[in-house]
């Protein structure tokens, strides 16, 4: 943890702020997990803390302590451009460019509060006054558990606290099952537990709390999963009146790219969504080992994250993009090889 953005961070918290916590568009269990443990870490504090979410966010995270409270800018702009006016400290949670937050971006530089970021994510913009950033952390969450002991209020993580940060450590590891899950992490996740984070409670609330829609479209996207063995690469596609047809919510598609994965010999796997209405293809990427989907978002579909996990977008149509992947695959079939 570096010693001197501890030291600005504690300066910029020694008087009680207004501070907003945002996570990034379609946030994740990491990304909220991280908004929510800090919220009710500085209002123990005396800060006014609000959450901001650019969107709406899945509903398998909405147990979560304070969930109820959360701002969608999408649905709630006024309340939350009034918000952002008013900030004096803007923490931004699990991502490094404002882009990632996408309209909400405009306001937020107009009003350029002071920004601090803490994220686990590679190559950051330059956008913050304080950023804390290690990519080989499992998770944002992680990184904000680190920080509050740093800041020396780990006496103060309560078991709402404790239960917001391990839901993110717990997404982001896949169970603690990925290559990021550190000893560190482990210890990290046992010190969560002590302080009251319900392991059992949590896993079901995330995990087995499934709709039967969800299932069929599980079942729909494994009918449509498409192995490419000269490639050790498995892909997944869902169309928009496929998603529609099984009456789909946010975060039904969640870990649904880790089946591709999963296949003996299988070194890449994607999943490409449809989404109408942004206009756009959503995709995400998993590897094992060395091979970076990071580089490979990054190089060809605007995007990027970890070596092992990323994301990317196309504007094309779902067959088109597919085409693309498929036609890139040939220039990296050395290192999907070895």
């Amino acid at each position: 943890m570096n010693p001197t953005a501890i030291h600005s961070l504690k300066e910029l918290l020694r008087l009680p702020k207004r501070v907003l916590l945002v996570p990034h568009k379609n946030p994740d269990g990491d990304a909220m997990g991280a908004c929510l443990g800090l919220c009710h870490l500085l209002r123990a504090q005396n800060h006014a803390v609000t959450v901001i979410s650019p969107n709406e966010f899945p509903d398998f995270l909405k147990w979560m302590p304070g969930a109820d409270a959360v701002v969608v800018y999408e649905k709630q702009e006024a309340m939350a451009k009034g918000l952002i006016g008013s900030a004096e400290v803007v923490f931004t949670l699990d991502f490094n460019t404002l882009e990632r937050i996408g309209p909400m971006a405009e306001p937020l530089r107009a009003a350029a509060p002071p920004f601090v970021m803490i994220d686990h994510h590679q190559s950051p913009d330059g956008y913050a006054q304080v950023t804390l950033s290690d990519p080989d952390m499992s998770s944002t969450c992680e990184m904000v558990y680190h920080v509050i002991r740093a800041l020396g209020l780990g006496d103060s993580i309560t078991p709402s606290v404790a239960s917001c940060l391990y839901t993110g450590i717990l997404t982001d590891t896949g169970s603690f099952k990925y290559a990021a899950a550190t000893p560190v992490t482990l210890r990290v996740a046992a010190e969560l537990m002590e302080r009251g984070a319900p392991h059992t409670d949590i896993h079901r609330n995330i995990y087995d709390t499934n709709r039967p829609e969800r299932l069929q479209l599980l079942g729909c996207a494994l009918q449509n999963l498409v192995i490419l063995k000269e490639f050790r690469t498995a892909y997944i596609t869902l169309s928009q009146d496929e998603l529609d047809r099984h009456r789909f919510h946010k975060g039904d598609t969640e870990g649904f790219v880790n089946y591709g994965l999963s296949l003996k010999d299988v070194v890449l796997a994607a999943i490409f969504i449809e989404n109408r209405d942004e206009g756009i293809i959503k995709i995400s990427f998993r590897s094992q080992g060395d091979f970076s989907v990071n580089n490979m978002a990054r190089a060809h579909f605007e995007g990027g994250g970890h070596i092992n996990a990323a994301g990317g977008r196309s504007s094309e149509s779902l067959g088109d993009t597919v085409e693309r992947f498929v036609g890139i695959l040939p220039q990296y079939q050395k290192a999907l090889m070895e």
